[in-house]
């Protein structure tokens, strides 16, 4: 059996969550900004969640 390759985590920086709270108040689509930051989409909503702020364009 092949062994699955282990993620990296990939810690958030002061600019990547400053960049997050700019995009939440643009209310940019959560694919595109997933794309931008190179990070996947359940990633960035978890981190705005614990932000306490909204992602995407609906809400």
């Amino acid at each position: 059996m092949a062994k699955k390759s282990k993620s990296k985590r990939k810690e958030y920086t002061k600019d990547d969550v400053r960049l997050l709270r700019a995009h939440s108040k643009a209310r940019t689509p959560v694919a595109k900004l997933a794309k931008l930051m190179k990070r996947s989409e359940g990633s960035l909503r978890q981190k705005a969640r614990n932000l306490g702020i909204g992602l995407g364009h609906q809400r």
